[in-house]
């Protein structure tokens, strides 16, 4: 059994208006599906993605009223973003013009990179591995050949690496591969990969036990989910997961995929989230994201949720 790479990222804003801006116009990337968290429906669910809404390469957003994170250990901490190889100082640019504050681009773990942060102080870093290419958006304000192909790599901090590694390699079949030192020089940092691997596929685990305990907030990341072909493997892996008896959510219906949750040793949100149906089910791929789209067992209080939530555009 394997994972087959990342699924999705997920993390919170406080500012759906501004961070709807942030990732569509700046970053260039699709709003794919505009919903509601399914567990706290006054909040939206954003999603956005490349042209296609292409598993591996959405970056989420629950909007809650919620203050900024307290950075810390226990927490995902860095989000990559993979582009061409060539793309990076097209990049700088950019943000420079936008006036986002980026880092310089530097070599990391073999790859150049640059790390960036939205409005709200979320850790990106775009990085030059561009393979598995995404689909290009035609009314992205970024050009097609700079435009963010997919997620990947995603750094966790843990205070201790033994029992994270334990559940990454006996529970989820990755494989430890490598390390290097932690840009920010806290600690070191431990390469977990997925199948044949590649940025797309790796988690990396920072072991940084001189941190102070993180607290999630606006700017901060909620969960990462990995992915899994189809419903059959999800089973299997919810049978795997009970067999080493880690608590977790068992299978839930997302509608757009389905879905596992548990918490690693290090107290970080897991996923395990199937690539189908996808977020054309429930509207033309051509138009998705520009409405509401609601689940069916949410579209009866469509009217009370709507009146719920802000204008975003």
């Amino acid at each position: 059994m394997q994972l087959t790479g990342i699924h999705h990222l997920t993390a919170i804003t406080a500012d759906a208006a501004g961070n709807n801006r942030f990732y569509t116009d700046t970053l260039g990337l699709r709003r794919v599906k505009k919903t509601v968290n399914q567990d706290d429906t006054s909040a939206y669910h954003l999603f956005f993605a490349d042209g296609a809404g292409t598993p591996g390469t959405d970056i989420t957003f629950f909007d809650w009223p919620a203050p900024r994170e307290r950075r810390g250990t226990h927490s995902i901490s860095r989000t990559g973003l993979r582009v061409a190889e060539d793309s990076l100082d097209w990049w700088a640019a950019r943000l420079s013009d936008k006036g986002v504050t980026t880092g310089k681009v530097t070599m990391l773990d073999g790859r150049a990179s640059l790390d960036v942060e939205d409005p709200e102080g979320q850790r990106l870093r775009l990085v030059a591995a561009p393979e598995p290419a995404g689909q290009p958006w035609d009314q992205s304000p970024v050009p097609a050949s700079h435009q963010i192909q997919g997620l990947g790599p995603i750094t966790i901090s843990v205070p201790d690496l033994g029992p994270t590694q334990a559940v990454l390699t006996q529970v989820m079949n990755m494989t430890l591969v490598r390390d290097y030192p932690s840009p920010d020089g806290q600690g070191q940092v431990h390469v977990f990969q997925m199948g044949d691997g590649g940025a797309a596929a790796e988690l990396h685990v920072a072991v940084q036990p001189g941190l102070p305990i993180a607290s999630q907030g606006a700017g901060g990341v909620h969960h990462v989910a990995f992915r899994v072909p189809d419903t059959d493997a999800l089973t299997a892996w919810a049978d795997r997961v009970r067999g080493f008896r880690v608590p977790n959510s068992g299978e839930v219906e997302r509608y757009y995929f389905r879905s596992l949750y548990f918490r690693e040793p290090g107290g970080n949100l897991f996923e395990l989230a199937t690539d189908g149906p996808g977020f054309d089910v429930d509207e033309p791929r051509e138009t998705m994201g520009q409405g509401l789209s609601l689940p069916p067992f949410l579209e009866g209080r469509r009217a009370a949720i709507e009146a719920g939530l802000k204008p975003l555009d």
